[in-house]
């Protein structure tokens, strides 16, 4: 059974066979669907504008066309983008003219000219030179039914346009001719049903966005051999911000503790536990150097700091072994890395709490080191960026590295999660995550849902990322990307779950 958190990323071959038995060969449900695509694409259009500002109030358009249903479902999101704005207007280039347009297409293409009427423009070549600058330029050129080389009708619309100004460049499903030098260059693309594989890692396709159109039911048998998939925020969103159990206590919730901060990196700690707070977690212990925990404990009354000896530098000694073993007390998972001095005498206090620990593990920043990452028995999870990644798997493949006791958070763009078998990609966040401290409240996070429910790895991190990403997603889009701060994403995770999203 397909999980209900994900779906299946598929080649564009078995996403075709896919959706032409869900539609069954049927115009009326391929309408249905193409209306569905069209309504999604706009929404995500006028969401994603507003990591930059406020939608125009008079928005031009450019949409450039192929022959099928990308182009349908480019032209029914042009029209609804227009809305009843009589001063919107829609330039269309038509790579092979409106007579070559198939039978759908050619339906969503009048829905466009009746919806635009007079402010509707089908643009020749030697129109762009003199057409105004777009705040919106549409790919609906060629979908995963694209095979190469590119026409030579759409290889000149494509130079054309990527030559010139844009306030925002979608592709709808794939950018066409995205494996070519002359690829449409998009900002976002929005994969409409299906994620195809060749988005995976593509320069040219921006930022991924899934829309999802009902193509995999909760009943659905899985497609065979599928290793990625996309997760699917929503039923995770809801899963988190379900009603507390009214007879529980804090007990009930679990107790994470955190483990350490430094002189050199006091803050990386602390955005931590701000996010292990925020997590649903019933109880949260801090273990940091003694010097810092009263300006802790005073900022964050809630945490239970414990001052622990520390070296010369700043850094938690050797010695703060007994007094870290003997604070955990009944902690159900702890979490080992933010701000954690790379002193010698710290990184090997980190790896001796490994060694001994029989609770799962979250470890982070200076806690993936080789040594630290291969010691003792406890189930973990490992959160590393691109570089640290390579420090500890010598560029091994994530699934290969990752495995049911050792799941791997590999963060990037596109951050991928994977316990061995399966590989999933969250396509939230964007570069609003691009900023110290994100990792911090990442870590903070995934160990806060991982001490709730100590027993299922894959389960905290999934979870963890994609609330993470919606709350990024939130913020960029009511703050914008640039000037905010690591805190205000952690402010960001209450709302993102009543909302139902970003």
């Amino acid at each position: 059974m397909l999980p209900p958190t994900s779906h299946p990323i598929l080649t564009c071959a078995a996403a075709g066979a896919w959706e032409a038995a869900c539609l069954g060969g049927d115009p009326a449900r391929e309408w249905t669907a193409m209306a569905a695509a069209g309504r999604a694409v706009a929404r995500g259009i006028r969401q994603d504008w507003r990591e930059t500002g406020r939608w125009p109030r008079a928005p031009r358009l450019l949409v450039l066309a192929g022959k099928g249903h990308n182009a349908g479902d480019a032209f029914l999101a042009a029209a609804e983008l227009l809305g009843d704005d009589p001063a919107a207007r829609v330039d269309v280039a038509l790579i092979f003219g409106a007579a070559s347009l198939r039978p759908l297409a050619a339906r969503a293409w009048r829905e466009l000219a009746t919806r635009a009427g007079s402010r509707l423009r089908v643009l020749r070549h030697e129109d762009l030179d003199t057409a105004p600058w777009a705040d919106v330029v549409l790919d609906g050129g060629f979908g995963f039914s694209y095979r190469p080389p590119l026409p030579e009708a759409a290889r000149g619309w494509l130079r054309a346009i990527n030559a010139r100004s844009a306030g925002l460049r979608a592709a709808v499903d794939l950018p066409t001719g995205w494996d070519e030098a002359d690829a449409f260059r998009a900002d976002f693309t929005y994969a409409t049903g299906i994620v195809k594989t060749p988005l995976l890692g593509l320069a040219v396709a921006g930022r991924l966005r899934y829309l999802d159109l009902g193509f995999f039911p909760a009943d659905a048998e899985d497609p065979a051999e599928v290793s990625d998939r996309v997760l699917v925020p929503g039923p995770l969103l809801q899963a988190v911000g379900a009603r507390r159990d009214p007879s529980g206590d804090k007990r009930h919730h679990g107790h994470v503790l955190l483990v350490g901060g430094s002189r050199r990196y006091p803050g990386a700690i602390m955005l931590a536990a701000q996010a292990a707070l925020h997590s649903g977690v019933g109880l949260v212990t801090a273990a940091v150097p003694a010097t810092l925990a009263p300006a802790f404990a005073a900022h964050l009354p809630e945490v239970m700091w414990l001052g622990c000896a520390e070296t010369e530098e700043g850094g938690l000694a050797l010695d703060a072994g007994v007094a870290i073993r003997r604070g955990a007390g009944r902690a159900t998972a702890w979490l080992l890395g933010p701000g954690l001095a790379d002193e010698p005498e710290t990184l090997a206090l980190a790896e001796d709490l490994v060694k001994d620990a029989a609770v799962p593990l979250v470890l982070d920043a200076n806690a993936l080191m080789p040594a630290i990452v291969s010691a003792g028995r406890a189930p973990r999870i490992l959160t590393p960026h691109a570089g640290e990644y390579r420090r500890i798997a010598d560029e091994t493949m994530l699934s290969a590295f990752s495995r049911p006791d050792r799941v791997t958070v590999l963060k990037d763009a596109v951050t991928r999660i994977s316990a061995g078998a399966e590989t999933y990609h969250s396509l939230g966040g964007g570069p609003v995550l691009a900023r110290g401290g994100s990792g911090d409240v990442l870590a903070g996070l995934t160990a806060g849902r991982l001490a709730r429910a100590p027993a299922d790895l894959l389960a905290a991190a999934v979870t963890a990322v994609a609330w993470h990403g919606a709350a990024a997603d939130r913020l960029a889009r009511r703050r914008g990307q640039v000037a905010v701060r690591a805190l205000d994403l952690v402010a960001a995770l209450g709302p993102v779950l009543r909302k139902g999203g970003a």
